[in-house]
């Protein structure tokens, strides 16, 4: 104080100055403006934090365990685009098995789950899912539809809240009947078991029918009512009745495919299908999508649309590649020799 006298400072002032601000008004004070910046910074990202914290719920419905393969794809080309399982994804898998009537009742239970996103993997669930998004909403991604036409307006969006890629299955109708005749040029007959209540059925049997009459394949068709049904109308089946069996795009024949590689192998017969994974499972050989490769694909578009992306505006995708398929071991089993040059063609082969 005394030395602030010396300096000619007003002491007076500077003790009014000191008592104004007492040492717990200082500290409420401090205490203001920490409270004030933490405000201001939270309330300058509210939506980041949001988005951070979200955790998407993902359902998978299926038809047949031989789609399961699409969605293993798809779950791991999604851990590669940064969804962590269980940190920003959750996933449920639900597979009706052939049984359509569980099917309606499943994609029913995921619109009531609200989740965020269905994925399919065949044209039978996609179609009960879009039946029960319909008012919802829910976005559906299908990783491979046989016959997309029946689901959306058009290949260059779907005008709803479709979106996926298309496993290209009537396109290659024709294709499979070929590699038939090269697989076995004296082949006339062919079975062919179908489901007519199926999703398909018409377009499959009516594309089926036009390929075999420009190749000149008679077909021998067999209704089946269930997965059941199959496996006792197979058991007739041999190399009077036919020369080869084809297995159409069709959820429930795929259910009970085991059945008809079985019957296919004791007739001596060549069984073409139309899924490669059917071929590591005992069929003779396709040309097909790789479906692990199909959900990789899909998931592209599902990153798209979970980051807010309309479905419907979204293209459908046709597959990046189409496979030739043989399983060795089978052809050795029906006694049928395949050319090296064939071999050596093949995209894969199964031995």
């Amino acid at each position: 104080m005394e030395r602030a006298q010396q300096r000619g400072w007003n002491t007076s002032k500077l003790t009014c100055r000191r008592a104004a601000r007492p040492l717990g008004q200082r500290a409420d004070w401090r205490r203001r403006i920490v409270i004030f910046f933490f405000v201001t910074i939270s309330a300058a990202c509210p939506v980041k934090n949001a988005a951070a914290q979200k955790i998407y719920s993902v359902a998978s419905l299926n038809t047949a365990d031989q789609f399961n393969t699409a969605f293993e794809g798809f779950r791991a080309r999604m851990e590669e685009l940064g969804y962590r399982e269980q940190h920003k994804i959750r996933y449920q898998y639900y597979n009706a098995k052939g049984n359509f009537n569980l099917l309606d009742t499943l994609a029913e239970k995921l619109v009531h789950d609200k989740v965020d996103l269905i994925v399919t993997s065949s044209t039978s669930a996609t179609v009960a899912a879009a039946k029960a998004t319909a008012q919802s909403r829910i976005p559906v991604l299908f990783l491979s539809a046989g016959n997309p036409g029946k689901l959306v307006k058009s290949y260059s969006g779907s005008g709803n809240n479709l979106a996926g890629i298309s496993s290209a299955s009537l396109e290659l109708v024709e294709k499979r009947f070929g590699l038939l005749k090269e697989l076995m040029p004296t082949a006339k007959r062919v079975v062919v078991p179908h489901y007519p209540q199926g999703i398909n059925f018409k377009s499959n049997i009516s594309e089926t029918r036009a390929a075999a009459g420009r190749l000149g394949l008679e077909l021998v068709e067999i209704e089946f009512t269930s997965v059941e049904d199959v496996a006792k109308g197979m058991a007739r089946v041999n190399r009077s009745m036919g020369d080869a069996i084809f297995a159409p795009p069709d959820s429930l024949v795929t259910e009970a495919i085991d059945v008809l590689v079985n019957q296919a192998i004791n007739g001596k017969m060549p069984l073409i299908t139309s899924l490669l994974v059917n071929v590591q499972r005992g069929c003779l050989a396709t040309y097909a999508a790789d479906y692990l490769a199909l959900g990789k694909q899909g998931a592209a578009l599902a990153d798209k649309i979970l980051k807010g992306v309309n479905p419907g505006a979204l293209p459908i995708e046709m597959p990046d590649k189409v496979n030739l398929v043989i399983n060795l071991k089978t052809a050795k089993a029906i006694d049928l020799k395949i050319s090296r040059e064939m071999l050596l063609r093949a995209d894969q082969i199964f031995e």
